[in-house]
């Protein structure tokens, strides 16, 4: 039997159970078809935050910015190449902490842009400050 992941669906939210072997192959939801593990950062806001981090089996590396951040901004087309690069294994995903500052107050975030790497529901690592594309793939892969 192949070994399974759950993976949130960017659409509808709903948790589909994906073999790893299947990964790669542009699985699509069960429940609305839309693409399950697209190559760019999937928005977040607190409805759905919680199930994403803590239903899917795939670490998720969370960008805390905010539109008037002039490092944000810069930063968005480097985090936007690294969630091409990381895909499928990593999901990239953002949240605007001027819309959604519930999570940032929840995460003591201080300072944008900050990125947390969570795996299995949990905080495994935080990053403050802006990073290049190669510089954030090699800070991912070395922390999930």
């Amino acid at each position: 039997m192949s070994e399974l992941r759950h993976v949130v669906c960017p659409g509808c939210d709903s948790v589909n159970r994906i073999p790893v072997a299947r990964l790669a192959e542009g699985p699509r939801c069960g429940s609305c078809h839309a693409e399950l593990l697209p190559a760019h950062p999937l928005e977040l806001t607190t409805g759905k935050f919680r199930r994403h981090i803590e239903r899917s089996d795939l670490p998720v590396v969370v960008d805390f910015w905010a539109p008037w951040c002039g490092p944000c901004r810069a930063m968005a087309p480097e985090f936007g190449a690294a969630a091409a690069e990381l895909a499928p294994g990593v999901r990239l995903a953002k949240v605007n902490t001027d819309a959604e500052p519930e999570l940032a107050g929840q995460f003591a975030i201080r300072s944008i842009p900050t990125l947390i790497a969570f795996r299995d529901g949990r905080e495994v690592a935080r990053q403050s400050g802006a990073l290049s594309r190669g510089d954030l793939v090699r800070w991912v892969r070395g922390v999930v």
